[in-house]
């Protein structure tokens, strides 16, 4: 896919404030997804990637009834991938219920299209709630924290 075509393609996408496009053109695959500004605006994925399931998992947990909503201040997903509590599966997790955080400690990771993006506290105080569990699915702009 020629650059030109790519950099088109993220003007697009900033003009129209789509979140994700993706795109594929014969075995070339383009995959555009905004974000916070510390992360990358658009990753291009290997010719072999398999594409991404129209529906995932989580979709189908929104129509179920609503949890309860915990006060505080909510950290959001800003990607879609896969939740990961610690660095590794031996590993702790980053965070429990209970613990104090403060700004810039990692809270967590997402894993998309292979690659892992650590999630940071953007503000300080007391865990109240994690929404998610290990190895979760996630979608962009689910709830993943509750911090009071």
């Amino acid at each position: 896919m020629d650059i030109r075509k790519i950099k088109k393609l993220i003007e697009l996408v900033e003009e129209s404030g789509v979140a994700e496009l993706e795109i594929t053109e014969g075995e070339e695959s383009v995959r555009i997804c905004r974000f916070s500004a510390n992360l990358p605006a658009a990753v291009a994925a290997p010719a072999h990637t398999p594409a991404v399931p129209a529906i995932l998992p989580a979709a189908t947990q929104s129509e179920a009834a609503p949890a309860p909503e915990a006060e505080g201040q909510k950290v959001t997903a800003p990607m879609v991938g896969t939740y990961y509590s610690s660095p590794s599966p031996s590993a702790e997790p980053f965070v429990q219920v209970g613990d104090e955080v403060q700004v810039g400690d990692p809270l967590c990771i997402i894993e998309a299209m292979k690659m892992m993006n650590q999630i940071d506290a953007e503000v300080s105080g007391r865990i109240r709630a994690i929404q998610v569990e290990n190895a979760e699915p996630v979608e962009f702009d689910q709830v993943l924290f509750v911090i009071d």
